[in-house]
């Protein structure tokens, strides 16, 4: 009981922590393992959010019993059970709520694909609402959901192999966009600060 009390504690803590408004969004992963280490990575960097766009029906819809199944919370080394997951039956419905909430997409590759290309460090993540898509470990991101984005990321690489595994490029993507909207934040509570007290 004082262990889980010790927790909710914790939870409670890290949430001013969380990067408001940012969510990363998996377009139809096939591996359980990427998507346990994804949800893992999103919550230790501070993500608001997974949404998970699944096409093959695989996954249970239900947020409570998907935090509960056993393959999930291993792969995830339990950040399941701390963060905040939906399923969606295809790419439509996903996009369809986004919009909904005004939020603006961008979506991820290792080829020039969008109508505008950037690389990752250049590029300026702090629109007030923002999703980034990570596609399907073999097929890579959907024509719709690259139609319906502003701007496709691309990670620089140096080597022969120009792809990496999903996770790993979650990890790198949501690294840096999380850690441009945090010195956002900051910046902009501080002269919020400097308003108020003038």
């Amino acid at each position: 009981m004082c262990e889980k009390t010790n927790l909710r504690k914790k939870a409670d803590e890290v949430k001013k922590y969380r990067c408001k408004n940012l969510i990363a969004v998996l377009e139809n992963p096939k591996d359980i393992l990427n998507i346990g280490n994804i949800i893992r990575t999103v919550h230790s960097l501070g993500v608001e959010k997974t949404y998970i766009v699944d096409n093959f029906r695989g996954m249970p819809r239900d947020w409570h019993i998907l935090r509960e199944k056993t393959s999930y919370l291993k792969k995830s080394a339990s950040a399941v059970k701390w963060s905040f997951v939906k399923v969606f039956d295809d790419t439509e419905s996903c996009i369809e709520h986004l919009q909904k909430k005004n939020f603006v997409s961008y979506v991820t590759s290792p080829h020039l694909k969008g109508r505008e290309n950037i690389i990752l460090h250049e590029g300026d993540y702090t629109d007030k609402k923002v999703a980034i898509w990570f596609g399907n470990e073999s097929r890579g991101i959907s024509e719709l959901a690259l139609e319906n984005s502003v701007k496709c990321i691309n990670i620089p690489m140096y080597g022969i192999v120009e792809s990496l595994n999903l996770a790993t490029t979650a990890g790198i993507v949501l690294y840096e966009v999380s850690k441009q909207r945090r010195e956002f934040e900051k910046t902009y509570k501080r002269r919020n600060r400097k308003k108020r007290a003038i």
